[in-house]
C-alpha cells in the first residue's frame, strides 16, 4: 500500500506540474513566473488545500534533486561577460557605468538589510540578524532576467545595471549562505574547508577548458553518447558530494558546478538540454512540493506571523528602493522606480535559506513558510509594477546607428540604400573637399567638419555609433582613425585598407576589413564559379540580410512552426559562436542570428515579427 500511495502522490504531482503552465496560458496569465504558480498549485492539493499529496520517499528524492538542479542552473544563469563587457560607445556621457554602479547599489542594498534585519531582531521576530540579512538582499535572477529579455532592456546601460545588481546578488548571498551554515550548524566543518571546495572547483574548470575543444569530445557530445550532458551531471553528483564530505552544504557544490559549466561558455544547445532536464521534470516537483508542505491555515492563524509578514515585504521594498533611487540622477523616476521594483523579487534563494534554516533550527516551521509566501507574493507584484512603470522609449530606440567617415561614391550610394526604418545613418565630410551629390530625391545626412583628426571626430561624436565605417582616400588615416575607435570601445568598426600589411593589423584589432580590390576579384570569381550566387549577391530585390531573434515570444519556437515566412528563406543560423545548418526541427532561441534571403518587402516583416517585442 506504501508504494500504491506514494506513486499515487507522484503521478498528482506530476499531472499539476504539467498543466500549470497550460492554465496559466489559457487564461493569460503569463505575469505570473510558472514557479510561482506551481507553488500556488502545490498549495492547493497539499496540507492547506485538500491534502491529496502525502510526501515520502519518491517525492523527498526527486523534490531534492529538483532543488540541486535549480541551484545548479541559477549558477548556469549568471553570465560572466557581463562582468568584462566594455563600456559601450553609444553609453551618453552622463549615463554611468554599469558594474561599478551595480556594485555600488549591492553594497548600499547589503549594509541597508543589516540594518533591517537588527530591528527584526529588536522585534522578536527572529534571532539570528546574518540570517535575516542574507533572506532580505538577495534577488531572484529567475524573474529579474525573463522581465529585462521580454522589455528589451538585456543590451542598454540600464538593463546592464539591473542584471549586474541581480548577479552580485546571487554570488554573494549563495556564497554567504555556505558560511552561515557552516557557522550555525555544529555538525558542519570549519568554514576554511569551504576554500577547498572553491579549489576543487578551479581543477575541474581546468580540466574542462583541456578537454572542451578536442574534436574526440564533439563527436562523442552526439547521437546517444552526449558526453557533454553526462559530464555536467557527474560534475554536479561530485561537487555535491564533494560539499557535503567537506561540511558545507550540499546547494553550495550544485551552484558551484553551474558557475563552472557557465565559466567554460557552453553551446546553447548544451544548455537547452539542461534547461529541459531541469525545468521540464526535476524543478516543477520542488516547487509543487514546496507549496504542498506549506501549511497556511496554521501560519494565518498565528498573528505575531501575520504581522511578520507585511514588514517583511515593506523591508524588501525599502532595501530595495531606497539604494537603487539614486539611478535617479541618470534615469527619471519611473524608470528608476520600476528597476528598483523589479530588484524586489526574490525566491530560490530565499526557499533554499529558509529550508537550510529549518533544518538545522535556527527558525520554526511557521516562520519558513512566512519566509516563503513573501518570496512569492513578490515574484509576482515585481515584474507586474515594473511593466506598469516602466514606459516603452520610442521606436527609434529599435534603430542601428551607422556613422560613415569619408564622403564618396561608395558611401553616399550606401546610405542610399540602408533602410532608415532600421538605420540611423550619419555621413561626415571635410568642408573644403568638394562634393558632388547623385541626382535623387534623397536627402543625405551630412555633417561638415574642418578635418579628419580625433579631437574634431569626438567633438561632432563620431564615435558615437554602434557600427563606424572608415572608407577616406587615404588608408593610413583609415587604419588610424579604424584603431582610435576600437580604443574607445565602438563594437563594430570597417574600415577601407587594400595592403596585406594594413589588412593584418586591422583584423589583428577585429576591425573589419573592406577591400576594394578584394572585393572585386571575390565577385569576379563567383561569377565565373557560380554566377547565380553571384547574381543573388547584387541583386538589389533578392539579397542576404541578418535578422536576430529578440522577441520572447518565438523562444523555443521550432522553424517550421513560425507563422510567417513569406518567400523568406532562412541560410544560416549563428548561435554563438556556433553556425547551424537550419531545417523544420530546429529550435530558435534568443539572441539568435538568422540569416535570410527573400524579397525586401517579406524580409521586413519578418524583421518586424523577430526583432521587435510586441507589447
Amino acid at each position: 500500500m506504501a508504494e500504491h500511495s506514494s506513486i499515487t502522490s507522484l503521478l498528482i504531482v506530476m499531472i499539476v506540474a504539467f498543466f500549470t503552465p497550460i492554465l496559466l496560458h489559457r487564461f493569460r496569465l503569463q505575469v505570473i513566473p510558472v514557479v510561482v504558480a506551481e507553488i500556488i498549485a502545490g498549495i492547493l492539493i497539499g496540507k492547506t488545500g485538500f491534502d491529496l499529496v502525502k510526501p515520502d520517499m519518491w517525492l523527498e528524492t526527486l523534490s531534492t534533486l529538483g532543488f540541486l538542479f535549480l541551484m545548479f542552473l541559477s549558477g548556469l544563469e549568471i553570465d560572466f561577460s557581463s562582468f568584462a563587457r566594455k563600456p559601450n560607445s553609444r553609453q551618453k556621457g552622463n549615463e554611468p557605468n554599469p558594474f561599478l554602479l551595480a556594485s555600488l547599489i549591492f553594497v548600499a542594498i547589503f549594509i541597508l538589510s543589516l540594518a533591517l534585519s537588527y530591528l527584526f531582531v529588536l522585534a522578536g521576530y527572529i534571532d539570528n540578524a546574518f540570517l535575516m540579512t542574507l533572506i532580505i538582499s538577495t534577488i531572484s535572477l529567475g524573474v529579474v532576467v525573463p522581465t529585462l529579455k521580454d522589455a528589451q532592456l538585456m543590451k542598454t546601460t540600464i538593463g546592464q545595471t539591473i542584471l549586474l545588481v541581480a548577479v552580485i546578488a546571487d554570488l554573494v548571498t549563495m556564497i554567504l549562505l555556505a558560511v552561515f551554515v557552516s557557522m550555525y550548524e555544529p555538525s558542519h566543518g570549519n568554514t576554511w574547508l569551504l576554500l577547498v571546495l572553491f579549489a576543487a572547483g578551479v581543477v575541474f574548470y581546468f580540466v574542462g577548458k583541456h578537454f572542451q575543444r578536442r574534436s574526440f569530445v564533439e563527436t562523442m557530445a552526439k547521437g546517444t553518447i552526449q558526453i557533454g550532458t553526462r559530464a555536467v551531471f557527474a560534475l554536479i553528483i561530485v561537487l555535491v558530494a564533494l560539499s557535503e564530505k567537506l561540511g558545507a552544504e550540499n546547494i553550495l557544490g550544485a551552484f558551484l558546478a553551474g558557475v563552472l559549466v557557465s565559466l567554460l561558455s557552453p553551446n546553447q544547445d548544451l544548455v537547452h538540454k539542461l534547461d529541459s532536464f531541469g525545468y521540464g521534470f526535476f524543478i516543477p516537483i520542488f516547487f509543487v512540493m514546496v507549496g504542498v508542505n506549506l501549511d497556511l491555515r496554521s501560519l494565518l492563524t498565528e498573528p505575531k506571523i501575520l504581522a511578520l509578514i507585511p514588514l517583511l515585504f515593506l523591508a524588501l521594498v525599502i532595501s530595495k528602493v531606497v539604494p537603487v533611487y539614486m539611478l535617479r540622477i541618470w534615469y527619471d523616476v519611473k524608470t528608476t522606480l520600476a528597476s528598483a521594483f523589479l530588484l524586489v523579487s526574490t525566491l530560490s534563494l530565499v526557499i533554499a535559506a529558509a529550508t537550510i534554516a529549518e533544518r538545522i533550527g535556527v527558525l520554526n516551521s511557521d516562520m519558513k513558510g512566512a519566509l516563503i509566501l513573501v518570496a512569492v507574493l513578490t515574484s509576482i507584484v515585481s515584474p507586474i509594477l515594473f511593466k506598469k512603470l516602466y514606459e516603452k522609449p520610442n521606436e527609434d530606440a529599435h534603430k542601428i546607428t551607422v556613422k560613415l567617415i569619408g564622403t564618396n561614391q561608395f558611401t553616399l550610394s550606401v546610405t542610399r540604400e540602408l533602410n532608415e526604418h532600421l538605420y540611423d545613418v550619419t555621413l561626415y565630410h571635410i568642408k573644403q573637399e568638394k562634393l558632388e551629390l547623385p541626382v535623387s530625391d534623397h536627402v543625405f545626412p551630412i555633417v561638415d567638419i574642418e578635418d579628419y583628426s580625433l579631437e574634431t571626430l569626438e567633438k561632432h561624436s563620431a564615435f558615437a555609433t554602434d557600427v563606424l565605417v572608415v572608407f577616406t582616400g587615404d588608408e593610413k588615416l583609415n587604419a588610424q582613425l579604424a584603431l582610435s575607435a576600437k580604443e574607445r570601445h565602438v563594437e563594430r568598426v570597417i574600415a577601407l585598407a587594400e595592403t596585406p600589411e594594413q589588412v593584418e593589423q586591422l583584423k589583428a584589432q577585429e576591425v573589419e576589413v573592406m577591400s576594394v580590390l578584394l572585393s572585386t576579384k571575390a565577385v569576379l570569381q563567383a561569377y565565373i564559379e557560380s554566377p547565380r550566387v553571384a547574381r543573388m549577391l547584387t541583386n538589389k530585390d533578392v539579397a542576404f540580410y541578418e535578422i536576430t531573434l529578440n522577441n520572447l515570444a518565438y523562444e523555443g519556437i521550432l522553424l517550421r512552426q513560425l507563422p510567417f515566412m513569406g518567400d523568406c528563406i532562412i541560410v544560416r543560423i549563428f548561435r554563438g559562436n556556433d553556425s547551424l545548418i537550419p531545417h523544420g526541427d530546429t529550435e530558435l532561441h534568443m539572441g539568435d542570428r538568422l540569416i535570410v534571403t527573400g524579397s525586401k518587402e517579406y524580409v521586413a516583416e519578418l524583421r518586424e515579427l523577430l526583432e521587435y517585442c510586441k507589447k
